[in-house]
């Protein structure tokens, strides 16, 4: 056991040793060894310069073509833009109407439309009363209510005449739900007796 001991403890105190000594505190005057230079000294490029190791010459390179930012992939031409393929618009948006919806849409559409085109969609927003040289529109006229669904969607995101785009502002999803309640509102302004339902049309009658 001691001579195991002795073989195994020597190299131990060997290495201390080498170790001690070799910390002694004294710098190095030649040079670290180095063993991959290469990226030592990489040329760069500032902003708008010229690179030549590119056929175009420059050293900004574009995006490789149909390449999509994440998150921005629109395969569903209909949802995100209000047009078919073709170019015309969709008649009926592209989701389906439900009472949520339209409910989204009429909170929307309070913060970001009924400034101008009023509460009731009849064009009497803040702005009319305010004298700040505007003129928005009803949309209770024939030509609005027959018109598609896209177009309105699209006007919501690009704008039109003196309206400016809204896409920075409202989500897809929710240019579907403000146009779902414009919907709602040219209905309510309308609307013929044949589409109250009938047990709510009757507690109509009985009203003063």
């Amino acid at each position: 056991m001691k001579r195991t001991s002795y073989i195994f403890g020597c190299p131990c105190i060997l290495a201390m040793v080498l170790m001690v000594t070799g910390c002694r505190g004294s710098l190095k005057e030649n040079p670290p060894i180095h063993i991959n230079p290469n990226m030592d000294s990489m040329e760069r490029f500032e902003a708008q310069e010229a690179n030549p190791f590119f056929a175009d010459g420059r050293a900004m390179r574009p995006p490789v073509p149909g390449t999509v930012a994440r998150g921005l992939l629109r395969e569903d031409v209909e949802f995100h833009t209000g047009r078919r393929s073709d170019g015309s618009y969709v008649e009926v948006m592209p989701v389906e109407y439900t009472v949520d919806l339209a409910l989204r849409g009429r909170s929307r559409y309070n913060i970001y439309c009924a400034v101008c085109h009023g509460e009731a969609g009849d064009g009497q927003g803040i702005v009319m009363s305010g004298g700040y040289g505007f003129a928005p529109i009803g949309y209770h006229n024939d030509r609005l209510r027959t018109i598609e669904d896209g177009y309105l969607y699209e006007v919501i995101a690009r704008g039109v005449r003196t309206m400016p785009g809204y896409a920075q502002q409202i989500p897809v999803a929710d240019r579907w739900a403000i146009v779902a309640y414009m919907r709602a509102l040219q209905r309510s302004q309308n609307a013929r007796a044949q589409d109250v339902p009938p047990d709510i049309l009757s507690n109509l009658d009985n009203l003063p």
